[in-house]
């Protein structure tokens, strides 16, 4: 895991949620899909999804709250992003 390579990834996708809200949901979409991307990243990139397609944000937190590698703060955080995103 490459956590520069990982960070640049998430702020090229905040960059692109100004001009290009779908795109940018793709972009954070694969990142909190991405088991070689660092936890705390991952969140952060599912994070952002709500503001921009609260569907995909639903799809971002279960990934991460499925993957058993993730530590447990993490998963605990994607969990409540989900039952948010569903509450919506």
């Amino acid at each position: 895991m490459d956590h520069d390579c990982d960070e640049d990834r998430l702020t090229t996708a905040e960059q692109l949620a100004a001009n290009d809200p779908r795109a940018a949901a793709e972009a954070c979409l694969a990142i909190a899909s991405d088991g070689s991307v660092g936890d705390e990243v991952r969140l952060s990139a599912a994070e952002l999804l709500p503001a921009l397609d609260p569907r995909v944000a639903a799809q971002a937190a279960l990934a991460i709250t499925s993957d058993g590698g993730v530590g447990d703060e993490v998963r605990l955080s994607a969990a409540e992003l989900l039952s948010a995103a569903v509450a919506r």
